[in-house]
């Protein structure tokens, strides 16, 4: 009973620190000039259990926003992949709400979608048997960093690793499939399958984060986008046919909490 009430009274306190931080970017972020955020309505905790800073990242979405898939990352300042910090649950269990029709219904079940977050996917650098980056059902990645895409604006509490640099870059990579425009059409690539399930390729957002400045809210700005079908982690910097996906997303925010 004595462990059980420890770990309820750790819960709370640690509820009320995420509060605590969040009310203080958030009133940070409301006096900046070029935003003006609120209150998210959900939140989300990853990877509790490490030893290093804690980071706060919070999303507020954009009008195109309609069930979109995301993953949160760092690496270091070359360029090499440090640690996950948040990714949609159907991509880390590489199972969907809809990838099972063999009854002539969407049902939940086990496919492969490497063109949602093909950035974040060969980021990771684990080639699966089939030759994609993303996770199978066997291969899943810890409940710890992963969960459902939240329906709201969200504040993502999450923790680092003890080796983690002093200076690092965070990255956000987002994509809502079936968000066609005049460019990306239907029909413009008839023998892919994975594009089909893309659409406007995953959009990339990041930003260059110093440890030492725990308690600055620093925005991320989006750089590019990914491989249409996700052949590869490129990220391409031409974003001239990009139109709705750009407003899936209207601010993200990161700081370092000590």
């Amino acid at each position: 009973m004595k462990t059980k009430r420890n770990i309820h009274l750790a819960s709370i306190l640690l509820s009320v620190v995420i509060l605590s931080a969040a009310s203080v970017i958030f009133s940070s972020c409301r006096s900046s000039r070029t935003s003006a955020l609120h209150q998210p309505a959900d939140t989300l905790l990853t990877n509790r259990e490490e030893a290093g800073s804690g980071l706060l990242f919070q999303f507020e979405k954009g009008e195109s926003f309609n069930h979109p898939l995301m993953a949160l990352w760092i690496e270091d300042t070359s360029g090499n992949y440090l640690q996950t910090l948040y990714v949609a649950e159907s991509i880390a269990k590489g199972v969907y709400g809809h990838g099972d029709k063999s009854t002539g219904k969407w049902l939940p079940g086990p496919i492969r979608r490497p063109a949602t977050l093909p950035v974040w996917a060969h980021s990771r650098g684990i080639r699966e048997n089939d030759g994609y980056y993303i996770p199978t059902t066997a291969t899943s990645l810890p409940d710890a960093v992963t969960g459902a895409t939240p329906p709201n604006d969200f504040v993502l509490m999450s923790r680092l690793s003890q080796n983690v640099p002093a200076v690092f870059d965070i990255y956000f990579e987002i994509n809502q499939s079936w968000d066609w425009n005049e460019y990306w059409t239907n029909h413009k690539f008839p023998d892919d399958e994975d594009y089909k399930t893309s659409c406007q390729p995953a959009l990339v957002y990041t930003a260059r984060i110093r440890q030492k400045n725990a308690g600055d809210p620093v925005g991320l700005n989006l750089i590019g986008h990914g491989h249409y079908s996700g052949k590869n982690g490129e990220i391409y910097r031409d974003l001239s046919t990009i139109t709705t996906a750009k407003n899936i997303t209207k601010n993200a925010w990161v700081k370092m909490i000590p």
